[in-house]
């Protein structure tokens, strides 16, 4: 399996090396050159780990990523504090929750990070290698991947939040870990303002080479192929093939719905892919107006969902224009130039055809949540509110089973739950004295030659450079 950029430019790649680079030297993201074939025979009964590893290997040829994949997935899962990994709870009629916060950060982050850095583990130290890891963060990928790779001796970890943008809860298990080679950057702007200033030190290629950069946001391929595993999962343990399954997917960057249209390419049988936007809507007014639009970032009460520039649509847009890397480059330098770009009428029907939008305001975010917790006894999270109110707006055909996305633990946002059902939503027990640890963070100006600065100095510092 060989890996080609959404943009065209860069060389072509094996997985390993994918794994390493994260974001092609074009400044595009990596795709397969082709989608494998799954066959859901004989995949019913395996443990999750056990069906990670057969979902994931076509994608990994035979490097040394892939003759580790084995013990990396078994060891991944093994700590996850729910026997199932991603247990379904029915919550009414065709209407399902896949939690996905049972890891050790409580968020869906987890289920790919914890296997991803063993990856990269294995890989490094089969090639002698050491790597610096910049990532941005909207809240929860940040403390995924730092717990995923605290310690670890070939990787000092840098990821960067929007400073005073993320919940108590997050920001602690970030700046709380302890680990010497992992840092907290908060900057002062927006996620979108992280996001560009990671991609900036990627394509600042001597900055790129003389550090070793690599990436554990979404833009890398890692990511998207082990988010797969979990929609496979949910699909056979509801009679994939043989009921009709859609998902419902709180979404920012894109990277986790990405990974259900992988699924759907590798022929996992899928009625429709739901996403649910808060006021920050720019996904959902391109699925409606074929239009994407950048208006300024908002806060709301789903932080992690509080982007504009979603990257990972890159993806999905060079397999809506078949593949041309020259024109997805055209138009992604047109958004970012104009702030805006208008798929033509044929693309913006395929995308109508596969997808489906629905915006949900802060006011009826606490309102799904209260009603979920009247009706059922379920706390949830923002997001997850807002990935329920998608379902319910989708209105698919009765005998549909829609399985709604519980990206995070309720306890990650407290507040928000607490305005809505009267109840306190308590950590577990491994993090019951997160607020009693002692921070470090390090607070930067949105500003590339700080950030570089910032991270060339406390690498050499720590002798990864």
């Amino acid at each position: 399996m060989r890996y080609i950029s959404t943009r065209g430019e860069a060389a072509a790649l094996e997985f390993d090396d994918v794994l390493l680079a994260g974001l092609a030297r074009d400044g595009g993201l990596y795709m397969p050159e082709r989608w494998p074939s799954l066959s859901l025979t004989g995949l019913s009964g395996l443990s999750y780990a056990e069906l990670a590893v057969r979902v994931m290997a076509p994608f990994m040829g035979d490097g040394i990523a892939a003759q580790g994949l084995e013990k990396a997935a078994h060891e991944a899962y093994a700590g996850f504090r729910h026997r199932a990994v991603a247990p379904l709870k029915q919550l009414g009629s065709d209407r399902w929750l896949l939690e996905l916060f049972h890891g050790p950060t409580l968020a869906f982050k987890d289920y790919a990070l914890q296997l991803v850095g063993r990856l990269f583990d294995q890989v490094l130290a089969g090639r002698d290698e050491r790597v610096t890891i910049v990532g941005a963060t909207s809240g929860d990928t940040g403390s995924a991947a730092m717990e995923a790779l605290r310690d670890r001796q070939a990787i000092q970890v840098f990821i960067l939040f929007p400073h005073g943008r993320v919940s108590d809860v997050q920001r602690r298990q970030m700046t709380t870990l302890g680990a010497s080679n992992v840092h907290a950057l908060a900057i002062r702007g927006s996620f979108d303002d992280c996001q560009d200033l990671v991609k900036a030190m990627f394509n600042d290629r001597p900055f790129r080479d003389r550090m070793n950069l690599s990436a554990v946001n979404s833009i890398n391929w890692a990511r998207i192929m082990a988010q797969i595993v979990y929609y496979v999962w949910a699909a056979l343990a509801l009679g994939a093939p043989g009921r009709r399954v859609a998902f419902a997917v709180p979404t920012g960057n894109f990277g986790n719905i990405f990974a259900a249209y992988a699924a759907l390419r590798m022929g996992l049988p899928i009625e429709r892919l739901i996403i649910g936007s808060n006021r920050n809507d720019i996904l959902t007014r391109l699925i409606r107006s074929g239009e994407m639009l950048m208006r300024p970032v908002e806060p709301s009460l789903s932080p992690s969902m509080d982007i504009q520039v979603s990257s990972n649509f890159e993806r999905l847009l060079w397999e809506l224009m078949d593949r041309d890397g020259a024109a997805v480059a055209d138009s992604i330098s047109r958004f970012r130039q104009e702030g805006s770009f208008r798929l033509d009428p044929d693309r913006a029907g395929r995308l109508g055809r596969l997808f489906s939008g629905h915006r949900l305001d802060d006011d009826g975010t606490l309102a799904v949540i209260a009603k979920t917790w009247r009706e059922t006894g379920e706390l949830i999270d923002p997001h997850t509110a807002v990935g329920l109110a998608a379902a319910d707006a989708a209105r698919l055909e009765a005998g549909t089973a829609v399985v709604s996305l519980a990206c995070a633990h309720p306890a990650k946002f407290p507040d928000a739950v607490y305005r809505a059902t009267g109840q306190h939503p308590a950590l577990p027990r491994h993090l019951a004295d997160l607020n009693e640890r002692a921070e470090r963070v390090s607070v930067l100006d949105n500003d590339l030659a700080q950030v570089e600065d910032f991270v060339a100095g406390r690498a050499r510092l720590l002798g990864a450079a």
